[in-house]
């Protein structure tokens, strides 16, 4: 007997703004400790089991092999910080990474101890256990560290946790001397800091900066905490009144500066203190301007003067007079306050092409050409400038074009020489390695039918291959007109730079130098990592170009990264604009008709960029293809494609999604009939408007912590982080236009068409439920099937949205489930064994979905 979703009761909430009314039914589950909701959410997990009993083996069967190819017991590559080498040790059987560290054997000592991996926390010589979360985690269903700061001497650790899954965390100062000395039992200071932000120390230890959060969630004040006194006595010395604002505390990476960050999605502003002034006054660097983004850093050129004297520098990154931001070096020898955005020499500058407020009527992807920018930047494609890092024997520099991330390096002299000369700056692009023997090395041109590098992406179409009629046509995807044979719709770039160069990457990579937190290490650390290449720590030498790998992640078993192919292909948007598309697959299944497994997120100016991930395999080794679109509304491009997908420009993120999709399917690449769409928060939202917009595209869906009740909390401004949303999704409390046009395409507004005496319906009452907001939707018989999780305590998309979503999707009679966690929040469960186990949960029901049951 196949079980039917519980029936949410209606409680009409009439809710009116600029003339338009919605009678919300669902509005009272927002009631979290009613008794009502409980029940609800209990008979909703109760169903959910019942519906997902038949996946029970396909379920450990996946859990099993994310678990076989995971080396459970391993560590991180030390990095040096202050006197200490720092790493991480995970154990098997253990849900928590372990801190560790060793003693530095000198002040040169910059190459890192060799560590047994596979010992205890604490087995080597001078070995101590700084934390150990397992132990810290004990009587806890949810447990997150929420950051971890250390005295410059390594003995006074400040730290916080969550244990409920909100993001808000208790912060403690533990004496790491007297614990070592008692046994690991903790010593801690009397104080503590709850329910805050974050917070961090001076080097000396001797003062705390926290961040207050406000009853919607907000980083709205910094306070300042002498360490040893009490917290009541603690004072305020940074309040943000604008509740578009939100602040954060630190220390600047030359350790001189206390530093105040305060931010909207579109403006920013800097508050320094001295380090050895932590009782003073903050004053602004630059004051805020309305829609400029800025920050700033200190450096110097050690004996670069005339004389051999240091040339001290400002850095400053902004976008005053670029939309994708530039890189000013300030000469600080002959400057004095008062500063202005602008000042400087440009090191680096991105494209306006695009750019609401820069050259709009340019294509984003038109080459650009600026006689400040380095050679290697001459030329790219949506070039954004993401970041400068000026360390003592090099310089390292962050952006994207072509749709990835880049780094380039260069040695500090160099630097020095080109900045005192004032010629551009000549940094080289930092390439990770290729494997030997690998596909990704540059080869010769292939026939359209095959990929860059001459692998197989699709096979010819026959005649008597196609699903149609006798000539050859074949039926559209809802079966009403017949279409010619498809053909390949998609155009082939693969993201890596136009210089073949000898043993050059082709893959779609990931790459980053976050590795490098002393001033004075002589090497430069970075990690890359691509879809089918597990991550990989290297170390380079700036003067010679020596490259080390340190690290290469472990897969176990027969994984081997040449049997899977990545590739990257531009198709056409409906309105014109070119939509990078990433897609992986096993080498030996080519990709026609394939299973598809499409995510996607757009928004935030956040890039869906490449990574490998463990889970990915079991569906690659079974034959489904992996497509990201990197849909407007992301980053990839540059500030532009964010402009271009946010606001009243909203529905491109959705549209992009739902032409790419439609692409690979019409080319054949993918069955419509086992496609399954995901995202996850704002990546939710998309989830629930593709739904509504393409339903016969997807199989299923499965929306992770879905924002698709997005009206009702953008409205409400005592909502969590409601205010500071105006910026991403305009403000509909006040403005009209922004109202109708969020209407058009938030989820719980546009859901299908009820089906009469579908289970739940009830008639005519789901009729009134709907009646003059889902006139557009869908019949709920070509909708896909709905898989949801979701999180009681999360913070940043309440669990009313999804729950709501559910109960009028159940009453429209879709096959809709929900998985709701009651011990977590917006990032999920904690424990890597538990994330595995839900990761496979999912994957086996999007399987099923695909017609894949083993």
């Amino acid at each position: 007997m196949t079980p039917t979703p519980p029936v949410a009761k209606r409680e009409p909430k009439r809710r009116e703004f600029h003339g338009d009314v919605f009678n919300d039914d669902y509005e009272w589950m927002r009631d979290k400790e009613s008794a009502d909701v409980r029940d609800y959410v209990a008979a909703q997990n109760k169903y959910c089991e019942a519906r997902m009993a038949h996946l029970a083996g396909l379920r450990r069967t996946l859990f099993e092999e994310l678990k076989a190819h995971v080396e459970e017991t391993d560590m991180s590559v030390p990095t040096r910080i202050n006197d200490y080498w720092y790493f991480t040790r995970t154990q098997q059987g253990k849900q928590y990474g372990v801190q560790c560290r060793m003693p530095v054997r000198g002040a040169d000592d910059w190459d890192p101890p060799e560590v047994d991996p596979q010992g205890a926390p604490g087995s080597m010589p001078g070995e101590q256990v700084v934390f150990d979360a397992n132990v810290e985690s004990e009587g806890h269903d949810f447990f997150r560290l929420g950051g971890m700061d250390l005295s410059h001497d390594g003995r006074w650790m400040l730290y916080g946790v969550d244990l409920r899954g909100d993001e808000r965390y208790d912060f403690r100062i533990r004496d790491l001397d007297a614990t070592l000395a008692q046994g690991g039992e903790p010593v801690e200071l009397p104080e503590v800091f709850p329910g805050i932000g974050g917070a961090c120390f001076t080097p000396d230890g001797q003062w705390v900066f926290w961040t207050e959060l406000d009853d919607s969630w907000r980083p709205c004040a910094i306070w300042r905490h002498h360490v040893g006194t009490s917290v009541e006595s603690d004072v305020c010395v940074y309040r943000e009144a604008d509740e578009k604002f939100w602040v954060g505390a630190g220390i600047s990476f030359d350790e001189r500066s206390i530093v105040i960050g305060t931010g909207s999605k579109t403006s920013t502003e800097v508050w320094m203190l001295p380090v050895d002034t932590p009782d003073g006054e903050f004053q602004p660097f630059i004051p805020r301007k309305e829609d400029v983004e800025y920050d700033v850093s200190f450096a110097c050129f050690e004996g670069a003067g005339e004389g051999g004297e240091d040339v001290p520098l400002a850095v400053v990154y902004h976008n005053a007079d670029n939309p994708n931001f530039e890189i000013d070096v300030i000469d600080m020898r002959n400057h004095r306050p008062p500063y202005r955005l602008g000042e400087g020499v440009c090191v680096a500058a991105g494209s306006p092409y695009g750019c609401e407020h820069g050259e709009p009527d340019r294509p984003i992807t038109e080459a650009y050409f600026n006689p400040a920018n380095p050679a290697i930047l001459q030329g790219a494609h949506g070039l954004g400038i993401e970041g400068i890092g000026l360390h003592r024997y090099f310089v390292t520099l962050s952006y994207r074009s072509d749709g990835q991330p880049h780094v380039a390096y260069m040695t500090k002299q160099a630097a020095a020489e080109d900045f005192l000369a004032g010629r551009p700056w000549r940094f080289t692009e930092l390439l990770p390695p290729s494997l030997e023997n690998d596909w990704d090395l540059v080869a010769a041109d292939q026939s359209d039918q095959t990929g860059d590098h001459g692998e197989r992406l699709w096979q010819d179409l026959q005649d008597d291959d196609v699903p149609g009629d006798a000539d050859g046509a074949v039926q559209s995807i809802d079966g009403t007109e017949p279409t010619a044979v498809p053909t390949d719709h998609t155009a082939s770039f693969d993201g890596a730079s136009d210089d073949h160069l000898p043993g050059e990457t082709r893959r779609l990579y990931t790459i980053g130098t976050g590795g490098n937190p002393s001033y004075d290490a002589p090497r430069m650390r970075y990690s890359f990592a691509s879809y089918t290449r597990p991550g990989e720590l290297h170390e380079i030498d700036p003067a010679t170009g020596q490259d080390t790998l340190l690290k290469r992640a472990t897969v176990l078993g027969d994984f081997d990264p040449r049997d899977y192919m990545e590739r990257r292909v531009w198709i056409t948007a409906r309105d014109g604009e070119c939509i990078p598309v990433s897609l992986v697959w096993r080498r030996d299944f080519p990709a026609q008709d394939s299973p598809m497994f499409i995510t996607g997120y757009g928004a935030y100016e956040i890039s869906s960029d490449p990574g490998f991930s463990v889970a990915r395999l079991s569906m690659l080794d079974r034959g489904v293809l992996y497509a990201v679109p990197h849909i407007r509304g992301g980053g990839e491009m540059g500030r532009a494609w964010y402009e271009q997908g946010r606001r009243l420009h909203k529905k491109h993120s959705f549209e992009d999604f739902v032409d790419a999709t439609r692409v690979l399917q019409e080319a054949r690449l993918a069955d419509p009939r086992r496609t399954v769409a995901n995202g996850g928060s704002a990546g939710g939202l998309l989830m629930g408007a593709v739904a509504n917009m393409a339903p016969e595209c997807y199989a299923g869906i499965e929306a992770d912590v879905p924002f698709v009740d997005a009206l009702t909390s953008i409205l409400d401004p005592d909502l969590p982080l409601t205010v500071t949303e105006w910026d991403e999704w305009g403000d509909p409390l006040h403005d009209p236009a922004v109202y109708a046009y969020m209407k058009t395409y938030t989820p719980y507004e546009n859901v299908p068409v009820p089906v009469v005496g579908a289970a739940g319906a009830e008639a005519a009452g789901a009729e009134d439920g709907v009646r003059g907001s889902a006139q557009s939707g869908a019949p709920a018989s070509r909708f896909p099937r709905i898989f949801i999780t979701t999180s009681m305590n999360d913070t940043r998309v309440l669990y009313v949205e999804p729950l709501k979503w559910l109960a009028r999707l159940q009453s429209a009679g879709v096959d809709a489930v929900a998985k709701i966690e009651v011990e977590a929040g917006h990032g999920g469960i904690s424990g890597r064994y538990k994330q595995w186990e839900e990761v496979s949960y999912e994957n086996a029901w999007c399987l099923g979905v695909m017609g894949i049951a083993h």
